[in-house]
């Protein structure tokens, strides 16, 4: 690619400068972190090994990048691909070999969304590969829109206030995940992922499944952005904003135990005689 334009090169210090934020602002890569970067093969996953392999030059501490790809054994996947890229970027990767494309079939009926238990299969598997080689944080190519699609989902299908937050510690206690493009939205991702012309590799047996609930949230967020631009930023803000006495779930506020404060000072309020 040659050089930038003015916008080419304002949208990369964007991303840029988001994610930095978003990494500092949850302590997302320490000194000496041995971070695995999830690589799908799709426009998310290369910015976000994009922007990383950047931010290791400029950033004052020091951290190790391995690249990981997960081979479901899906039909059609240029294997070549992703080795391809990553042997010219000069980056330390591995490609994970793991048929749960038979599992998924064998095990959804025909018709039936495999998402979920892909999703399932895939991230036990790359928890295990990130404890045999010793690394510290699991980056994911998450984005601030998915964060909020994903709040709409769980609040609409499963009845809770629950999101994709940009740190996790996973389950088994032995994985710490982060999300470092958190901040930044989908839009810009695929104008950087355009202009950087990255090898995308298509996902054949969930992503591109019509009729998925998450494909339903995120025309519904489109058309809000459409008509109310910025929308989609505030839900996220809102997302970091929260009053738990505001809500209603006793187990993070203690509604029972609320009692006038004798001692709270009274409150003086301007009389109008009428």
């Amino acid at each position: 690619m040659g050089t930038l334009s003015v916008n080419q090169n304002k949208l990369q210090k964007r991303l840029r400068r988001l994610a930095g934020e978003a990494i500092t602002d949850y302590n997302m890569i320490e000194d000496g972190d041995k971070v695995m970067v999830c690589l799908s093969g799709g426009k998310d996953s290369y910015t976000m090994l994009d922007v990383l392999l950047h931010l290791q030059k400029v950033a004052p501490i020091t951290f190790e990048i391995v690249a990981v790809n997960m081979d479901q054994k899906q039909p059609g996947f240029p294997e070549h691909v992703l080795p391809a890229y990553l042997k010219a970027l000069g980056v330390e990767y591995h490609i994970v070999e793991k048929d749960t494309y038979s599992v998924v079939k064998e095990l959804v009926p025909e018709g039936k969304t495999t998402c979920s238990l892909c999703s399932r299969l895939r991230r036990g598997t790359l928890y295990t590969f990130a404890d045999e080689i010793g690394a510290t944080k699991m980056a994911l190519g998450h984005h601030r829109d998915d964060i909020v699609e994903t709040f709409f989902l769980n609040m609409f299908f499963n009845g809770a206030l629950k999101g994709m937050p940009p740190k996790l510690r996973a389950d088994d206690g032995r994985n710490v995940v982060i999300r470092p493009l958190a901040y930044c939205s989908e839009k810009d991702i695929q104008a950087y992922s355009d202009m950087k012309a990255f090898p995308i590799i298509p996902c054949n047996l969930c992503g591109s499944q019509e009729n998925l609930q998450r494909q339903v949230v995120k025309d519904m967020l489109v058309e809000w952005e459409r008509k109310h631009p910025g929308r989609t930023e505030s839900i996220f803000r809102a997302l970091q904003n929260v009053a738990p006495s505001q809500l209603a779930d006793r187990n993070l506020f203690d509604f029972t135990s609320l009692k006038i404060d004798e001692n709270a000072a009274p409150r003086f309020l301007d009389v109008v005689n009428i």
